[in-house]
């Protein structure tokens, strides 16, 4: 039996899985660590904790195993998206703490960015909006305002990464510097037609290319973790983003195929081949997984506000107890009876990209009761998802591509079925619930294995993914419509200044 471990590094936790080869976890191990809010909009790590928590998880989950690191083939490594760091070549210690994906504190650059007129270039270079969200303009942030960064940069003395590439560094023993497509591609400077940093962007964004890691496929060979750590070399075969992983994991390698996650917030891929296409719906491009030097794609979407809704009625209206009872109190009512929850809590995000959107509840009567609005609370996640696929597909076929036939999830919220059925019926479509939904972490392993010959191809990956559940639709188109409809009717309500 071979066995793989996966470094699944997140924004709220590091986790170590080691899956056999059949894709089935053999031991699990987490640790949550610091979150830094310095002021309001701004979020940050500390790298060394980062490091730290993820090293300690991996030898915990070999501990629980058994296992020694001979009898693991291969690591694998997914991570967080689009958080910066920068660190010291000559003395390995970062200049500040790594700005995490959520931290708003470059916006201001991405204004003048757009000002200046080079949204439409950058899109067309890198299949992004220009957003905060993405790394370039954090990178910038921290090279103008840490004292003496940009001349050391200059020099060639600093290194820039996404989490993988931090973690790489401190694993291998020479330190490699190097990163893979998945996350080069969220950065907002690397050209995804040509699997390279954009030159063009960077002399734009004035950002040194001395600082850049070197891009790899996901499913390459990234360097040896040093046996100091874990007892004993282990290659590093596969790394991948976080979504971009949990696509792989499961098994969407086809044009057509796309995931949800159902997390604190939806993440939605929908794979699209090796054709480039700029979303006219909303959405942005990003470079899928990628096993070999051949450039492959996925539309992605984001609900910024998912799980984080149940929480609401958990803390803030104290509806429920904890997140598990939102199904029991939801199946109390046969429906919602009108209401509508709008979870706008920080704007609203694809198909819609409404910032200053704030979240409502609409369709209240003198009958609503508490379990109505919990009901309607769950369907708001269903609701978005629906209009973001929806979205996709209308981009998919435009591009000549193939209507969705399925639509696999994965997720913590994933095992509500009351969630998962009202999924189905608005898509009108089968939702498919996987027998192992840890398909994020999956993935980096799937990648590892693949690069270190456990698996021969996809299609014996395929093989291995199982259905655990299908949710067929119930409800009538027609009806379908008319929700939908109902939705976004609220949605323009809550745009409403």
């Amino acid at each position: 039996m071979a066995y793989l471990l996966a470094l699944d590094q997140g924004t709220s936790s590091s986790r170590s899985i080691i899956f056999n080869e059949a894709g089935e976890i053999v031991a699990l191990a987490q640790r949550e660590f610091t979150q830094i809010f310095p002021q309001p909009g701004w979020v940050e790590h500390d790298p060394m904790e980062i490091w730290n928590t993820q090293l300690e998880t991996a030898r915990e989950a070999l501990t629980k195993s058994g296992l020694k690191a001979s009898d693991i083939r291969a690591i694998g490594i997914t991570n967080q998206r689009e958080t910066t760091l920068v660190w010291n070549r000559r003395t390995g210690q970062p200049i500040h703490n790594a700005i995490v994906w959520q931290d708003r504190r470059s916006e201001p650059a991405c204004a003048r960015l757009r000002e200046q007129g080079h949204e439409d270039d950058i899109q067309q270079r890198t299949g992004l909006r220009v957003d905060a969200y993405f790394s370039a303009t954090k990178l910038q942030w921290l090279l103008d305002n840490v004292a003496g960064s940009r001349e050391l940069a200059e020099r060639g003395d600093l290194a820039f990464g996404t989490v993988d590439s931090w973690l790489i560094w401190q694993l291998t023993a020479d330190h490699r510097h190097v990163t893979d497509v998945s996350n080069a591609s969220r950065t907002m400077m690397f050209n995804v037609h040509e699997n390279r940093w954009d030159d063009t962007l960077l002399r734009t964004l004035n950002i040194p290319t001395a600082l850049l890691p070197q891009v790899q496929p996901s499913g390459s060979h990234f360097g040896v973790a040093a046996a100091e750590w874990l007892g004993g070399e282990i290659p590093i075969c596969g790394v991948a983003g976080d979504q971009q992983s949990a696509l792989f994991g499961q098994a969407c390698f086809q044009s057509g195929m796309a995931k949800n996650t159902y997390g604190t917030g939806c993440f939605m891929l929908m794979h699209t081949g090796e054709q480039f296409n700029v979303s006219t719906n909303g959405l942005v491009t990003t470079s899928a997984a990628q096993t070999s030097e051949r450039a492959e794609y996925a539309f992605e979407g984001s609900v910024f506000v998912a799980g984080a809704v149940v929480q609401w009625l958990r803390d803030g209206l104290k509806a429920i107890r904890s997140s598990s009872d939102i199904e029991a109190l939801a199946r109390t009512v046969q429906d919602s009876d009108g209401v509508m929850v709008v979870p706008a809590f920080t704007g609203l995000g694809a198909p819609y990209w409404q910032p200053d959107a704030r979240g409502i509840i609409t369709g209240l009567t003198r009958g609503s009761s508490i379990a109505h609005i919990a009901r309607a609370a769950l369907d708001s996640i269903a609701f978005q998802s629906a209009a973001l696929l929806k979205a996709m597909s209308r981009d998919a076929e435009s591009a000549g591509g193939q209507p969705l036939r399925e639509l696999r999830v994965d997720g913590g919220a994933c095992v509500n079925d009351l969630l998962m059925q009202f999924q189905a019926d608005l898509l009108g479509i089968p939702v498919l619930r996987p027998a192992m939904i840890e398909t994020t972490a999956l993935g980096a392993a799937y990648l590892a294995g693949l690069t270190a010959g456990v698996y021969s191809s996809k299609d014996e990956l395929s093989a291995l993914w199982k259905v655990e559940r299908t949710f067929e639709p119930e409800c009538d188109p027609g009806r379908a419509e008319e929700l939908m409809a109902r939705w976004e009717k609220a949605v323009r309500q809550a745009c409403t200044d």
